[in-house]
């Protein structure tokens, strides 16, 4: 099979989008998403073909607005300009879903890092905006272009919400992106194969894995 060529290392950046025990089953009364605790080493695998490392977290409080109820089930719409359904609340700074996956650097190791969602009445799915109509740059895509990054290769949770989100950011942004599935866990399967189809439609590479990867030749 033909392998994808990679632009040169100093062209590319990993991204670890919100892989946080949150979305895992180390967390099962949040958003557990089923093997989201097994994407370490794919991640980490990813990081190693690229200059650049960056990462997101979600920052919710648990007074967000969008946050489920017995009164205000999941995915129930909630009014807003900058939410759309509700979640259980997840993610909270201090809680141990928080966190990011053991085995993966800390915060401050990345070369750029993103916290999201922490005011109450925003909850963005991409890690490149703060807002829904992408107006409000986090600095992930004004980071990359300083670098002259052309290739980002990415994997995180969930894959068919905040990752998806993400890559169509990048690609907006004139970015190649490739998308690591081996380091990627979704929430439904339907919603899922959707994403998959959006993404590679759009303009993104998808791999299984990164022995689909051919990095560039020095």
């Amino acid at each position: 099979m033909t392998k994808l060529v990679l632009a040169d290392k100093a062209l590319v950046a990993s991204f670890d989008v919100d892989a946080q025990k949150t979305f895992t089953p180390l967390c099962p009364n949040e958003l557990p998403v089923p093997g989201g605790d097994d994407i370490v080493a794919a991640l980490n695998t990813q990081a190693t073909f690229a200059q650049w490392r960056i990462g997101s977290k979600d920052a919710h409080s648990p007074s967000a607005i969008w946050v489920a109820d017995a009164q205000h089930p999941m995915f129930s719409p909630v009014e807003g300009a900058h939410v759309d359904i509700r979640w259980a609340a997840h993610a909270v700074p201090g809680t141990p879903g928080f966190e990011l996956l053991p085995g993966l650097p800390h915060p401050s190791a990345y070369d750029y890092f993103v916290w999201k969602g922490v005011e109450l009445d925003m909850h963005p799915y991409g890690a490149c905006y703060h807002d829904l109509e992408h107006k409000l740059s986090t600095g992930v895509i004004e980071f990359l272009r300083s670098r002259q990054v052309q290739t980002v290769i990415v994997g995180g949770l969930a894959t068919d919400y905040c990752v998806q989100t993400t890559v169509q950011q990048l690609l907006a942004a004139d970015l190649q992106v490739v998308v690591n599935l081996s380091a990627c866990r979704g929430i439904d399967a339907q919603t899922v194969t959707q994403a998959l189809q959006q993404m590679r439609q759009q303009g993104a590479d998808l791999v299984d894995d990164m022995t689909q990867i051919e990095p560039a030749q020095a």
